[in-house]
This record gives structure tokens, C-alpha cells and sequence, in this order.
């Protein structure tokens, strides 16, 4: 969406129109449906990534808006695929996890699996996005996902949260 524009305008678009969704949600206090991915590759690290419009240092997982009739596991796929170019093998659907967001609430479905493909960030939405060790996550990433994740390696290893 928006490719047409030149890159930098397109990420200033990104970042007012977050904004305002955000805006949006608060005072309506909205209920959001979407969807974050624990993808890993063979080495057990985890993909994270940065955003060009929200949060620029924080690493977060993939993810996106879950749409209205959308399995979580379709939305993970696409989403992953859209943000990083990485196919998403073996999807699981871990869970719901809800967020306060000051007003407004956030209903992730958390989906995992694994990839082979190395990422590559477009540039617009994504700022940067790289595989980390899961028990060696970088200082600047979001608690929620530490949560997520956590979460995830707990199922790994036989103990369901």
C-alpha cells in the first residue's frame, strides 16, 4: 500500500496515520484485533524487528491487523511475508494475549513457527529486522514481547502458560 510514494513520505504518511489511529482508539476506547509471530530459524533464534513509525528503537515482533474472517495463522503467514520477505513454516496459533494500551485494548493472537529465509526489511514499514538468540533478546525490546516470547519457550520446552 502507498509504494508509489517516494520512501521517506511514505514512512511520514505511516507515522501520522499511526498516530491518529492511535488517537482513535483511546477515545473510543477501541477492542483491536491483531496478530504477532514467533518465527525461528534452525538455530532457535527469533525474528524481531524495528518499525519505521512507532517505537523506531524498540524491537517487536512481526505482525499486524487480524482481518474480520482471517485465521491467525493466515494473518502471521502474510504478515511475516509483507514485513520481512520470510515464509512462515509450521504455524501455531500459541494463544491470545490482551494489552491495556491506555484506553484502548489489544488482542493479539499469537501464532509461531519456524523460517528458513533471512530478512529483509522493506525499507518503509520496517526499519530493520534480525534474528536474535530468545534468551539473549537486545535491552530495547518491548516487555510485552520479552512476555511473548517467554511464553513461547515455555510451550517449547513442555510447559504451556
Amino acid at each position: 500500500m502507498l509504494h508509489f510514494l517516494p520512501g521517506p513520505l511514505h514512512r511520514t504518511v505511516l507515522r501520522v496515520a499511526h498516530a491518529a489511529r492511535l488517537w482513535y482508539w483511546r477515545i473510543t476506547r477501541k477492542r483491536v484485533r491483531g496478530c504477532n509471530v514467533i518465527a525461528a530459524n534452525a538455530a532457535g533464534e527469533v525474528l524481531l524487528v524495528r518499525h519505521s513509525y512507532h517505537a523506531r528503537e524498540s524491537w517487536m515482533l512481526p505482525g499486524g491487523g487480524l482481518g474480520r474472517d482471517e485465521r491467525p495463522e493466515a494473518t502471521a503467514s502474510r504478515e511475516l511475508f509483507e514485513e520481512t520477505g520470510c515464509r512462515l513454516a509450521a504455524p501455531h496459533h500459541l494463544g491470545t494475549v490482551l494489552l491495556d494500551r491506555k484506553g484502548w485494548t489489544n488482542a493479539i493472537e499469537l501464532v509461531t513457527g519456524t523460517t528458513t529465509d533471512e530478512p529483509l526489511a522493506d525499507g518503509r514499514e520496517i526499519a530493520e529486522a534480525r534474528f536474535f538468540p530468545a534468551t539473549a533478546l537486545p535491552d530495547n525490546t518491548v516487555r510485552s514481547v520479552r512476555e511473548m516470547i517467554a511464553r513461547w519457550l515455555a510451550d517449547q520446552n513442555g510447559n504451556s502458560a
